[in-house]
């Protein structure tokens, strides 16, 4: 998945696409392909009164949207874009924009050299 959480991305696609409005990435949901989103897909839970919300009432939560309703922004224009991952000579891998190119962290640690395969006679 190209979306971490607290990436800041904008929305492109559904009911909540407001052009240019970054926001935050609270949750991944990767094993569904879904993200939550601060502020976008807002439903209310209707609770019931109990003892520890002795009156009830509506509670507005934000519900998962699919990842590919979103573009990351690119921390230095400030631009959607899409998301890459490159391998570094040293062997770890990380994100990085495609736009500008510029690096967004580290996506695994470096990885250790292979042995070269010895023939036993």
């Amino acid at each position: 998945m190209h979306v971490r959480k607290d990436d800041m991305v904008e929305v492109i696609a559904g009911d909540d696409a407001e052009k240019g409005v970054p926001r935050r990435v609270l949750r991944t949901l990767p094993d569904v392909d879904k993200v939550v989103v601060e502020g976008v897909n807002r439903v209310y839970k209707h609770l019931k009164p109990n003892r520890r919300n002795a009156q009830g009432g509506r509670l507005s939560k934000e519900m998962p949207i699919d990842v590919s309703n979103v573009m990351v922004i690119d921390p230095s224009t400030n631009q959607p874009t899409r998301v890459g991952v490159r391998v570094l000579p040293d062997g770890s891998k990380e994100r990085y924009a495609k736009k500008s190119g510029a690096a967004m962290g580290t996506v695994a640690p470096p990885r250790a050299k292979k042995k070269a395969a010895t023939t036993g006679s």
